[in-house]
């Protein structure tokens, strides 16, 4: 698999060899559905809670006597029945919603989401960024640049919108500056993208497409993530020992 690497001028800067374990695996929607359920779970936090009849204030004398008013027994006005009372079963803070992800699940459903998005011609590979210093400006310049490639004509547009993620091998703080002002950009470093990230917007801009693949690379195992794991050899158990005859 071979694409084409784009200078920040938008012009072509040559091409570049891609592996197919990254970039050529078929759509699973079962696993990137399940995983990006597990990472939107992660993120919520437990901040709805209720009061419950122990926590509401008041309450503390018996409404009236246990007997011989006619009237049904009751110890507490803030018990849940009554108006004002606390809540049953409701929410609460010590709620857990973190599902757990392997992380063969995670890579194999990030590289399915990157095959996808190279088959659609959703991921734009830059040679370099380079900056002299920060200027916000020359980072509008350089995203208006880019939009002249073919099929990222969306990039060219100004104000919010989940355009381009562009993915660095690491943090610039020149590159990270400059960047940061545009509502329609987001940054992250190679090693701290996931499936939910790369599938929330348009494009995926892929600087430094070499040491990107290569950081890639090393999620894969000794196996090709999503075929069986080898079998491991089993060793044969010593023969048991026949007691002597008396």
């Amino acid at each position: 698999m071979e694409t084409k690497v784009y200078n920040q001028k938008g012009e072509d800067a040559g091409k570049i060899k891609l592996p197919e374990s990254i970039f050529g695996l078929s759509w699973n929607a079962d696993l990137v559905h399940q995983v990006m359920v597990s990472l939107a779970s992660n993120k919520r936090a437990s901040t709805a809670a209720v009061k419950t009849r122990g926590m509401v204030r008041g309450g503390g004398r018996k409404p009236w006597k246990q007997k011989g008013t006619g009237r049904a027994r009751h110890g507490s006005s803030r018990s849940p029945i009554w108006v004002g009372g606390g809540r049953t079963h409701g929410p609460t803070p010590e709620k857990n919603y973190k599902k757990k992800i392997n992380r063969k699940m995670m890579a194999k459903a990030l590289f399915t989401i990157l095959s996808k998005k190279f088959k659609t011609g959703s991921i734009l590979f830059v040679d370099k960024l380079a900056f002299t210093d920060v200027k916000t400006a020359k980072a509008a310049e350089i995203k208006s640049a880019l939009s002249k490639v073919s099929g990222f004509d969306k990039l060219a547009r100004t104000g919010k919108g989940n355009y381009a993620m562009i993915a660095l091998p690491e943090k610039t703080d020149k590159v990270w500056k400059s960047f940061r002002n545009i509502p329609s950009v987001y940054m992250e470093d190679i090693k701290n993208i996931n499936p939910l990230e790369v599938l929330s917007y348009k494009y995926l801009i892929m600087v430094d497409p070499q040491a990107c693949i290569k950081f890639l690379e090393t999620k894969l195992s000794s196996h090709s993530v999503g075929e069986p794991a080898p079998a491991k050899a089993v060793k044969a158990k010593p023969a048991k020992k026949e007691k002597a005859a008396k």
